[in-house]
């Protein structure tokens, strides 16, 4: 009997176990292999070789667009979520109060994150634009001066804004649902207790919320370090590489010009391992939390 239950188990088990291993286990070996070989689309599978970690030598010490990237990535994912934290924090601090019309702001407030990112992508180039972008003729009117949104200096700062706009929400509706879960007995207390609103924030609601806030944080986090189809087609990382993301660089030595696929996956391994790094510190927080919660 104990053998049935265990053969109906691993039943269970099994299609989501070949599942996993198909679509996630798989590709990493095959990406972790790749990036030790010389292989380019130019030649045929058969002619590869092994090369050792001359590729991430190559990276490391050769490729100075490789550090570019790396350092305006690690530059993007910290600003734009920490610009998308501070106000997500504020927009649900604002919906946790009673408000007018609060079921239509919040529709309106999703969906900047529903519609599909090369839509945004080209909606915002067309607001971007130089000489018929709405943005500048909204400055034009207020007698300021234009500006040249996707150039050189201002390409990197207008991506910023654009995923600022996109992701907001997503922090806003997790911490939203934070605070709705909060228990009130803690706040009930603090009343009493003399407590004012400034003290009951920093010292109640922050607390309570940071499982929430770690979890907003990390799964922005991990998206914002691997961000490709509104870079893409925004500004094509371009001009030149001012707003040239890994993801960017990895497309470009893999696919765009050289077609150095063992170089361009040695740098998708590299931003992997980045992202499996923030995720442990983030999960090991978490977890630390919890602990001492209970």
């Amino acid at each position: 009997m104990r053998k049935r239950k265990k053969r109906e188990a691993y039943s269970f088990i099994l299609p989501s176990l070949a599942t996993l291993v198909a679509i996630v286990i798989f590709p990493t070996i095959f990406l972790w292999y790749v990036s030790l070989t010389n292989y380019d689309l130019s030649m045929g599978w058969e002619q590869k070789s092994f090369v050792g970690p001359r590729n991430y030598f190559f990276l490391f010490f050769e490729d100075k667009d490789f550090w570019h990237s790396l350092r305006i990535t690690l530059f993007f994912t910290a600003v734009t979520v920490s610009l998308e934290f501070v106000l997500g924090l504020g927009v649900a601090l604002l919906f946790h109060r009673h408000i007018w019309g609060k079921r239509v702001w919040m529709s309106c407030l999703i969906l900047p994150m529903v519609i599909t990112p090369t839509i945004i992508s080209l909606i915002w180039k067309l607001m971007l634009n130089t000489e018929y972008g709405v943005l500048n003729f909204i400055l034009s009117q207020l007698g300021l001066g234009k500006i040249n949104w996707l150039g050189p200096k201002e390409a990197f700062w207008s991506l910023i804004l654009v995923d600022v706009w996109e992701w907001t929400p997503f922090i806003a509706l997790i911490l939203y649902a934070g605070l709705q879960a909060l228990p009130q007995e803690p706040y009930e207390a603090a009343v009493v207790d003399g407590a004012n609103p400034r003290q009951i924030f920093f010292y109640l609601t922050l607390p309570l919320l940071k499982p929430m806030i770690i979890i907003a944080l990390l799964l922005r986090s991990i998206d914002a370090l691997k961000m490709f189809d509104v870079v893409y087609g925004l500004t094509q990382g371009g001009p030149g590489n001012a707003t040239e993301l890994m993801s960017l660089h990895i497309y470009r030595l893999g696919f765009r010009h050289t077609n150095w696929i063992g170089r361009a996956s040695a740098n998708a391994v590299i931003l992997l391992f980045l992202s499996t790094l923030l995720t442990t510190v983030l999960l090991r927080t978490l977890r630390r939390e919890r602990l001492g919660g209970a």
